[in-house]
């Protein structure tokens, strides 16, 4: 079973077992407007919480995606490569930037559940 958290910058976690599938929410893509490009980091990358993760770049503007959690990149959507704009259609399904192993399970006591993170976009 996975357990879902998120941040207050809008990324999502679906964490299973020691991995952790990243991405930005549905308020992130609205935000950012039609996505046109990813860049997203090579597999066996180390990252610290807080680091840039990913880089996006819509219509708008380019952004910065920062890592939620320490972890090893063991995965990452290539798809998005050729259709950054599923990020648009489907921000936490198919959407999805990487996949990380978890480094510091502890991390996550730090992110916010789904009723917490609702209750941050009602305050924006």
């Amino acid at each position: 079973m996975s357990t879902t958290y998120f941040t207050a910058d809008h990324e999502f976690l679906k964490v299973e077992g020691d991995i952790a599938v990243v991405g930005i929410t549905d308020y992130a893509q609205e935000q950012l407007g039609d996505i046109v490009f990813v860049e997203l980091p090579s597999t066996g990358k180390a990252i610290e919480k807080g680091a840039t993760l990913a880089t996006v770049e819509s219509v708008k503007a380019a952004s910065e995606v920062y890592a939620p959690v320490s972890g090893e990149v063991v995965e990452v959507n290539a798809a998005l490569e050729e259709a950054p704009g599923t990020v648009n259609a489907d921000p936490q399904g198919a959407g999805w930037f990487v996949k990380l192993r978890l480094t510091n399970k502890e991390e996550l006591a730090s992110l916010l559940d789904a009723c917490a993170y609702d209750a941050h976009l009602k305050t924006l």
